[in-house]
């Protein structure tokens, strides 16, 4: 039996798991992934093309591809160019037409779905504003599962097909079974995230992917920087900084969460050892000093609108909180940095907005309690998704099931839809 892995940045294993002969089907499968990564990896790749970047023979592609065309995975866009001799290959590219991810994120105070295509374009984005603290956790799941159908509904209007679900928490998850271990702010402990939307959404479609939004952002931010700038970092941390701080740690081009995927809990950096409680339990997190709700609070701020109006204002308290922030911020991550020798810092979520006020003071703590950065000043950036990252993380996280088990897809497409994609040889 052969298993598929998947990868948190769009990479497969291919593990055998127990001794024995592949099956046909087995081998179509992991060769179908095969074919699909590479023209996922190379935009404009002919058939011959991905035989030579798979060493499959060229009748197995061409059965492949055909299949992968006929479920809308692979779009055909006419003849490659060539300078010399010899016929030219038809060009494959991912289909903008094929399935879309499904991606929702439990805010603190909000409630977020995205549903991005398999090129990475987002056909629909819907954000409630929502308090979801002192609320019991099947309320939310609740509020959860209406917002899920309500995507769905959407999508099925615009004549979409989702292909799966992935979710972003702010909290301990373990994404096997999708049970959150422990989300701080929302004040959950051991909840089975996945049932409670299996049964609140009767017929969620494909895979449901769970997964920390911190991490999700990361993997969302990486993609986005890859897509847009040739020099864009491998290694980074980004920073989510919500009322609750969470950071996703890339290292040369792969996500980082430790060995029970549990790393990157920035916010519960002890930097003030008499410090308020945190809702984790402990006392002085940095969270608690420099989240959102705790800039508002020391701003005289509403909300964020409010707060970003005053700042451009000048305001000395507005300015005052945000620049106190940055400092305790840059103390937290200068121990991150003199630890892993990570070279970016990426501001997300609301420290997106407050960036312009926000990096100074950050950037200078970074100057001086970094030991590198006489040599190699630490880079101070702002996302280029800004709050959007962690839900355009989760969509993309459900699309990553497919890309990396298209076979799988493809027969739970038939057997949905009755639709007759045959299950060719190959």
């Amino acid at each position: 039996m052969v298993k598929i892995f998947v990868h948190p940045l769009n990479e497969y294993d291919v593990l055998v798991t127990t001794p024995g002969p592949a099956s046909q089907h087995t081998v179509r499968r992991h060769n179908c992934a095969l074919v699909l990564d590479a023209v996922a990896a190379t935009p404009g790749v002919s058939r011959a093309g991905v035989a030579a970047r798979t060493g499959l023979t060229k009748a197995t592609v061409s059965t492949l591809v055909d299949r992968l065309v006929t479920a809308s995975l692979v779009r055909e866009e006419g003849r490659q160019h060539r300078s010399g001799p010899g016929r030219r290959g038809t060009s494959l590219s991912l289909s903008p037409d094929g399935p879309c991810g499904l991606g929702v994120e439990i805010g603190v105070d909000y409630l977020a779905t995205c549903l991005m295509g398999l090129t990475g374009e987002v056909r629909d984005e819907h954000v409630r504003r929502i308090d979801n603290r002192d609320t019991p956790a099947s309320r939310v799941l609740s509020r959860v599962a209406a917002e899920l159908r309500g995507a769905l509904q959407r999508a099925e209007r615009e004549g979409l097909t989702v292909g799966g679900v992935g979710v972003a928490v702010p909290g301990l998850v373990e994404a096997p079974s999708g049970r959150v271990l422990v989300a701080p702010n929302l004040g959950w402990e051991n909840i089975d995230l996945a049932a409670g939307l299996r049964t609140g959404v009767l017929d969620l479609p494909g895979e449901l992917v769970v997964g920390n939004e911190a991490n999700l952002a990361a993997v969302a931010e990486l993609d986005a920087m890859r897509r847009g700038e040739e020099t864009a970092p491998a290694s980074f941390v980004h920073v989510s900084g919500e009322i609750g701080i969470g950071a996703g740690i890339v290292l040369d081009g792969a996500l980082f969460d430790g060995a029970n995927g549990f790393g990157g809990e920035l916010g519960h950096f002890p930097v003030r050892p008499r410090g308020p409680r945190c809702s984790c339990g402990a006392v002085g997190c940095l969270e608690r000093l420099a989240g959102q709700d705790a800039i508002l609070s020391s701003a005289g701020a509403d909300d964020v609108d409010d707060l970003v109006s005053r700042l451009d204002a000048g305001e000395r308290t507005a300015v005052a909180a945000v620049r106190s922030a940055g400092r305790l911020l840059g103390s937290a991550l200068s121990a991150v940095v003199n630890l892993l020798d990570i070279p970016a810092i990426v501001l997300g979520g609301t420290y997106a907005r407050l960036y312009p006020w926000l990096a100074d003071p950050l950037s200078a703590e970074l100057s001086c309690r970094v030991m590198g950065s006489r040599w190699r000043p630490v880079e101070v950036r702002r996302s280029a998704l800004g709050a959007d990252a962690a839900v355009r993380g989760a969509a993309a996280s459900a699309l990553r099931a497919v890309l990396t088990d298209p076979d799988t897809y493809i027969a739970s497409r038939t057997a949905r839809s009755g639709s007759g994609i045959g299950a060719t040889s190959g």
